[in-house]
């Protein structure tokens, strides 16, 4: 040893075995991940006996596992009981606790004990939160509320992590070996610490947009690689997929695409180059704020309407819109009655304004005739009164008169 020290210091490199002393207690075959379970059978004792201080922890729990957790409460107690740890349960704080007694001799079970009540708070059924006393069991609650601000967003990516018919989160349990409970804003997690670690990334890159099934994927291979003895010490970044997120350019919208194709046509069509969109010049200021709903109606004055004058204004200019659009649609019905040698020679408005000439001449025309008739409607019934009263006078001559003498006679009689 000495003889390497000094051949070291002559070359001026550094030692960095100097201080370093051999270990007799330690060897190869002994495996330091390994965790032995508290025995006290097998010599596993404090020093003094017994823990020096009290302690104890308390977490709250939601009103709706009250019901159960009132159920499941003995055979917490009774489990509980046999790694001495008092626990108690208070319905009125809506709390459980946990604490050491004289009798514990475990100084990291009570460690154990308040994970088992987080557990039970964040809805874990009973029996499977008790596996945690276990040695070979650990914990994490993962929250994820805090992650996502959009809350449509995060209900989505949280069903994303769960799956179809909870198939995501079961693959997940299984190529973790961990239990996956997600509820609320936390999901929980139980398993190895080597699980835990791969769920929470698979968790956190979920609420990140990263799609669980790309880390399954990932996971999988990983596990198959695991079982070959060559590949224990060498890398495996070449067998594991990479995925990077791609900013694929998206598609335009139909209308836009067919707008753009009719303007090329049109261009090309009138011998000229298509319209080149000129760059906006660079401004730092931000635009000019455009009016609001109730600036507009200021300044066109409907805000100091009634309701009743608004609806009516808007009724009429529907009716001014449903007007020009059934006369738009006439002219163009018309204009298929035109001969194409009058559409070559003149343009289309020339076209259109002597059909619109056109419609008002026979409107003109059809008002004159309308009142024709109205004028030989009004003389014939003139004609019509003067011959019924004639036909009454000869009916009088004939004999009428007679019978009216009589009726007056009567009248005398009868008075």
């Amino acid at each position: 040893m000495s003889n390497i020290v000094e051949a070291t210091q002559e070359k001026g490199a550094k030692n960095h075995n100097k201080y370093r002393r051999d270990k007799p207690w330690d060897n190869p075959d002994i495996d330091h991940w390994s965790v032995s379970p508290w025995d006290e059978t097998a010599g596993d004792n404090l020093p003094g006996g017994r823990l020096l201080e009290e302690s104890s922890f308390a977490t709250l729990f939601p009103k709706y596992r009250e019901k159960y957790l009132r159920e499941v409460w003995p055979l917490i107690t009774r489990s509980l009981d046999k790694v001495k740890i008092a626990c108690e349960l208070n319905l009125v704080e809506g709390s459980m606790t946990v604490r050491t007694t004289r009798k514990t001799s475990d100084p990291y079970v009570i460690l154990k004990a308040r994970d088992l009540i987080k557990l039970l708070a964040r809805s874990i059924p009973a029996p499977q939160a008790l596996k945690i006393l276990n040695d070979e069991y650990n914990c994490e609650i993962i929250k994820i509320g805090g992650l996502v601000r959009n809350k449509e967003r995060f209900v989505k990516r949280r069903q994303r992590l769960i799956g179809p018919d909870g198939a995501t989160l079961k693959a997940l349990e299984l190529l973790t070996q961990c239990y996956i409970l997600v509820q609320g804003n936390t999901v929980s997690v139980m398993g190895t610490h080597k699980g835990i670690k791969q769920v929470r990334m698979v968790v956190l890159e979920c609420m990140n947009n990263i799609h669980p099934v790309y880390n399954i994927k990932r996971l999988m291979i990983m596990r198959e690689l695991e079982k070959d003895p060559k590949l224990q010490n060498e890398s495996w970044e070449r067998f594991l997929p990479t995925f990077k997120k791609k900013n694929v350019q998206r598609r335009k919208p139909h209308q836009l695409v067919e707008e753009s194709k009719k303007a090329s046509e049109s261009a090309a069509a009138a011998g000229g180059k298509p319209a080149v969109k000129k760059k906006k010049s660079y401004t730092p200021f931000p635009p000019a704020q455009q009016p609001s709903k109730i600036d507009l109606q200021l300044e066109s004055g409907e805000y100091f309407l009634s309701e009743r004058q608004r609806k009516a204004k808007k009724l009429a200019e529907k009716q001014q819109a449903s007007m020009e659009k059934t006369n738009e649609k006439r002219r163009a019905r018309e204009r298929e009655f035109i001969h194409p040698s009058l559409l070559k020679d003149a343009d289309e408005g020339d076209v259109v304004e002597k059909i619109g000439e056109r419609e008002t001449n026979e409107e003109a025309n059809d008002d004159a005739g309308a009142d024709m008739e109205r004028l030989v409607g009004k003389f014939a019934k003139k004609k019509r009164k003067a011959s019924e009263e004639k036909s009454g006078d000869d009916e009088d001559v004939l004999g009428l008169k007679d019978t009216k003498k009589k009726r007056k006679k009567d009248k005398k009689h009868k008075d």
